[in-house]
């Protein structure tokens, strides 16, 4: 396993009350609980989950980089999608979970020089300390007219016309652990042994869990993920959407690559202090949890709502798409102050080895009469 940093005394004092918490869940679920409860309880608990403390996360100080923390190109680059959708629309923009509130600025900035802002810049996040954080961060970097057009929400809006955007969501949502031995599925889930969060497997399973395994041929010996709250996710937005188009950005693969034969041991990553590890009981609360994406099941669900699927690509093909490098040629490369830490950016979000192939994007739509430029080349829809 790889080494990890030690938390300092603080750190180590607030993941032992989220620990109590956890070992309490568990005495009151009679000594197990699946999965899904534990990443949810290390996630999401009230002021001791991940992401609801005020614990910093994103960028080169917290325990991830994400896309918009490493350039303004993304931004940028979604703008250029997202403004004709809002030109069509009634020109509403709803960003799910919006991290450190990079993102939206640089989105709005983009779409402000393109002289398209929305009417309405919806966030929607469930962390009291992002939302906090995301306010103070936004009111500092945006002009006022800009700020103006935020609205924080506690749920959806109904009847929601214009541009979603989600970065990094999907794979934050908790998952339920399946564990295929000799023709027989188990939730894997977490027991609380003499004070240690330790594994445990149990032959009870939720029916549409069960469902969700059966209709995939798992090898023998194979743990994976399945994730229904995504599947409701995807069911809330399409059900909000009355015209516009919806982007997906994370890591994962379609079905046929997510339980390949060779991932034995499933997609479950952790994150901390920037070094990526697979033991998710270590540190409650310190520590991201995630899991790859399903894409297939993402673009199934949203078609049987009745979204249209636009496309599915990596995010470099999307990037690109979009225009990435014609941004990036707006700042004369012999303006080498300029122009050589943008190309490195802009490196890192195309790249095959940083980026660029493991994440991929994937969009609907919804009484659209354009494309999404993101997929006008390259579009792997077919593989899905």
């Amino acid at each position: 396993m790889t080494q990890l940093p030690t938390p300092n005394a603080q750190a180590l004092a607030h993941s032992a009350l989220l620990h109590q918490l956890i070992a309490s869940e568990v005495e009151k679920a009679g000594g197990w609980i699946d999965f899904a409860h534990y990443m949810h309880l290390a996630l999401y608990s009230p002021d001791l989950g991940y992401y609801s403390h005020l614990g910093k996360k994103f960028g080169e100080s917290g325990d991830f980089v994400t896309a918009p923390e490493i350039s303004a190109l993304f931004g940028q680059c979604l703008a250029t999608q997202a403004a004709p959708i809002l030109q069509s629309t009634q020109g509403q923009l709803l960003e799910l979970g919006a991290g450190s509130g990079k993102l939206a600025c640089d989105l709005l900035t983009a779409l402000d020089a393109m002289q398209c802002v929305p009417s309405h810049y919806f966030i929607l996040e469930v962390s009291a300390g992002l939302r906090e954080r995301q306010h103070q961060y936004l009111q500092k970097s945006l002009p006022q007219h800009l700020f103006n057009r935020i609205t924080w929400l506690d749920s959806l809006v109904h009847d929601f016309s214009g541009f979603m955007i989600a970065n990094e969501v999907l794979d934050a949502l908790p998952v339920h652990l399946v564990h295929h031995q000799t023709g027989q599925y188990f939730a894997r889930g977490v027991q609380n042994k003499q004070g240690q969060l330790t594994w445990a497997n149990s032959p009870n399973m939720p029916a549409h869990v069960l469902a969700m395994a059966s209709s995939v041929e798992l090898a023998d010996d194979y743990m994976s993920e399945f994730n229904p709250a995504a599947i409701g996710l995807i069911n809330s937005l399409a059900d909000c959407l009355i015209e516009g188009a919806m982007l997906m950005i994370d890591y994962g693969f379609n079905q046929a690559e997510y339980y390949h034969p060779q991932r034995r041991q499933g997609t479950l990553m952790c994150h901390y202090q920037h070094h990526a590890h697979d033991n998710p009981l270590i540190y409650p609360g310190l520590q991201d949890i995630t899991a790859h994406v399903n894409f297939t099941a993402i673009a199934e669900a949203a078609v049987a709502k009745g979204l249209t699927l636009e496309g599915y690509t990596n995010q470099a093909q999307f990037l690109i798409n979009c225009g990435i490098t014609n941004i990036l040629n707006q700042t004369p490369a012999d303006d080498v102050s300029k122009y050589l830490p943008l190309a490195a950016q802009a490196q890192k979000l195309l790249s095959p080895a940083e980026m660029g192939e493991l994440f991929k994007v994937i969009g609907f739509s919804k009484h659209l009469t354009q494309p999404l430029l993101g997929f006008a080349q390259g579009n792997k829809a077919h593989t899905l």
